[in-house]
């Protein structure tokens, strides 16, 4: 009894510490949480008691002091008014707040992939940790990771970085992070239940790699030990239901949100390869790629969107 009595005023100062830990980074709540865990066990008589507890005190509040910078430095960018996801924007905002688990259907065109990391830094995500966004392709993490800073207006690897194979263009300012399923995957190695961060997209999750589909297994069982890590999917076919269903629990359902795609009308041309010359019996395709350029550059001086079969032909 007399150790419950005089383990009273420090208990308090333990429930406070509890309950800050919910305003700490989430890469560190876990670690902080175990050690708080030890401390309760440890009588207050002993030796080392009061040096755990200041060292305790002292890890909560150099956590808290990072994620208040990182909420003061918060971007809120604007959301592209012209694409079609930007109606939907309020609705995905309140899912983000209500759910889990969110599914965004959207056909090409829609604003998804660039737009949803903007929506989740306007709902005030990314304060607690990063905002991870992942793409099936190198290139595309890349090209979207641009696409994102230029609308931020921040150079690439400070607010927004991307992390692919042999490249890892990311800072401790970093808010959202783009990189490949696989690298996702790897992290959970290292990071077992992807505690730095607080909500994580997987886009173009109809393409079902296996990548992604040992993705979304990994994260269907640590979602119910990490409450508060939010996840988006986003799939541009009818698989979306069968996505939802997986995700749903007797008590949640996950909730679909469909956003209209956005097409413009398109002529198809044929142009029949050129005669090869007499010491080539097949015409180069870099070459044919160049001559068909520049006989579309002769009509017009609009953009121009190449598809190539392999990684090699297009950086070639």
């Amino acid at each position: 009894m007399q150790l419950d009595e005089q383990s009273q005023p420090l208990s308090a100062e333990l429930i406070e510490l509890e309950k800050q830990l919910a305003l700490t980074l989430t890469r560190d709540q876990f670690r902080l949480s175990q050690r708080l865990q030890r401390l309760k066990k440890t009588p207050p008589t002993a030796a080392d008691y009061a040096e755990q507890l200041a060292s305790l005190t002292h890890g909560l509040t150099q956590s808290t002091q990072a994620r208040q910078q990182r909420a003061a430095q918060l971007p809120k960018p604007g959301v592209d008014t012209e694409l079609p996801i930007f109606a939907r924007q309020q609705e995905i905002c309140q899912a983000l707040q209500d759910h889990q688990v969110v599914l965004v259907s959207g056909a090409t065109g829609s604003g998804k992939s660039t737009q949803l990391p903007l929506i989740a830094l306007q709902a005030g995500f990314g304060t607690g940790g990063l905002i991870g966004h992942t793409q099936p392709r190198r290139i595309a993490a890349r090209s979207v990771a641009s696409r994102i800073a230029e609308q931020i207006g921040t150079p690439l690897g400070t607010d927004v970085g991307f992390k692919i194979r042999f490249a890892d263009q990311t800072s401790e300012r970093t808010y959202v992070k783009l990189m490949t399923d696989g690298i996702l995957l790897a992290e959970t190695q290292t990071d077992r239940f992807l505690e730095q961060y607080e909500l994580i997209i997987v886009d173009e999750a109809h393409e079902r790699s296996l990548n992604i589909d040992f993705l979304l297994g990994y994260l269907t069982r640590i979602l119910p030990q990490r409450k508060h890590l939010r996840l988006v999917i986003t799939s541009a076919t009818i698989d979306t239901h069968r996505f939802a269903e997986h995700f749903s629990t007797p008590t949640s359902k996950v909730p679909i949100i469909d956003v209209e795609g956005r097409s413009y009308p398109v002529d198809i041309q044929y142009l029949p390869p050129p005669i090869p010359l007499d010491d080539q019996s097949v015409t180069d395709l870099e070459d044919h790629v160049i001559d068909t350029i520049r006989s579309l550059a002769a009509t017009d001086d609009g953009d121009m969107l190449v598809f190539l079969p392999t990684e090699n032909d297009i950086r070639s």
